[in-house]
């Protein structure tokens, strides 16, 4: 009796202060004098005369966290529970957010000033010595095996390869080169084998489906400098070193890498909780995770709905509608959603065209929100794509 007496007292308390909604021809809005002047001032839905219209999320957030009285039922109204999920946590923290469906978005998008949303990777010309060598390429676990003439401005200078074991040079005298790197030397003609290079990526391929992008971006990163080794450690595909990287022991410390490369084919698809997970990975021994979107020209970006327009922060006050500029465009998905280079590719051109960065809102299955942000890199003379995502919290 105590429980059920403790549990009507609560309602009554709850019921003071109720938002009162109502529905008409499949819109939930309020003419309610209180919830009008209560929904204008927290920014949420669209004021038309003495009534204020609001978005299926919307209402369910009232119903949720504001005990609004709505006639059409909490699970009626819930469209995908990730966006839901994803708008409930950008509110939650004092953040105000509109949904693409509300007219005030044209407006607000106009006023729009463009942003800096870009990470400038310099370019550096990269030219090898003239030293030249000769190995043994093993198709089975895709490497070359350097015996004699091992070429060590090369490996010192330029880090390509591995001279004994990592880190433990002592421990071996012989020269191993990935495939990637083989490849690459061979095309430089820095290195031969009696394995032609067309044979060695007919059997790369093979193995990899995705092979010969995840070379071409190698290449397009080793050209301008860059040092590219394996990320398997990682999680992600290749460990990035800025020009001047060396295997050499600088003092007491070895040198570390700072970001990580994957390459998101269009064509390929990533569960959202493993792709999640390789940017955890990354964050959590404090490297950048860059994402490389790589194309054939036959390639296309697949259309998908981008969900809100979100406001940030500015200073130590929060951006409003109707007074400042938008941050970001959001895209909601759930940890068990596949996705694809080419819709990802797509929300990206869509949120660059509006002049605004992208938030990926990934929820997992106990509804907590992971917010991403994703920043393009200017990489010159590329032809292909490069993010920089890192973890927010907002």
């Amino acid at each position: 009796m105590l429980k059920t007496s403790k549990a009507k007292s609560i309602l009554k308390i709850k019921g003071a202060n109720m938002l009162i909604l109502k529905n008409k021809k499949n819109q939930i809005y309020t003419d309610d004098p209180p919830t009008v002047s209560s929904l204008v001032n927290g920014c949420i839905g669209v004021q038309q005369s003495n009534k204020v219209f609001i978005s299926s999320e919307e209402a369910m957030y009232l119903m949720d966290i504001r005990n609004a009285e709505c006639p059409v039922s909490f699970s009626k109204l819930m469209q995908r529970p990730a966006k839901y999920f994803g708008y409930k946590a950008w509110r939650d923290r004092g953040l105000h957010i509109l949904d693409f469906k509300n007219p005030k978005v044209k407006e607000e998008i106009k006023k729009t000033k463009k942003k800096n949303l870009l990470r400038d990777y310099s370019l550096v010309k990269s030219k090898l010595p003239k030293t030249k060598t000769q190995g043994k390429f093993y198709k089975r676990d895709l490497m070359t095996v350097v015996d004699e003439n091992i070429p060590e401005e090369i490996y010192y200078e330029y880090w390509f390869g591995q001279l004994g074991t990592y880190k433990t040079e002592h421990r071996g005298r012989y020269y191993y080169l990935d495939v990637y790197e083989t490849l690459y030397l061979i095309e430089k003609n820095k290195l031969k084998t009696k394995t032609e290079k067309e044979s060695i990526i007919k059997t790369a391929k093979k193995r990899h489906k995705f092979f010969e992008l995840m070379y071409n971006v190698y290449k397009d990163w080793r050209k301008k400098g860059f040092v590219l080794k394996t990320g398997f450690k990682f999680g992600s595909h290749f460990r990035l070193y800025f020009p001047g990287a060396t295997p050499k022991q600088t003092g007491k410390e070895w040198m570390h890498s700072k970001h990580v490369i994957h390459v998101f084919p269009y064509k390929h698809k990533l569960l959202i909780s493993e792709w999640s997970r390789a940017i955890r990975v990354a964050h959590s021994v404090r490297k950048t995770f860059i994402l490389g979107i790589p194309k054939h020209e036959k390639d296309k970006m697949k259309n998908v709905n981008l969900d809100y327009l979100v406001y940030h922060r500015k200073n130590k006050s929060v951006k409003k509608p109707g007074e400042d500029d938008p941050s970001y465009v959001m895209w909601c998905l759930s940890e068990e959603e596949y996705i694809g280079g080419a819709e990802l590719a797509y929300a990206l051109h869509e949120a660059k065209k509006l002049k605004l960065g992208l938030v990926l809102a990934i929820v997992d299955r106990e509804t907590s929100v992971t917010f991403y942000r994703v920043i393009k890199i200017k990489l010159p003379q590329s032809k292909y794509e490069y993010y920089e995502i890192e973890w927010v919290q907002p």
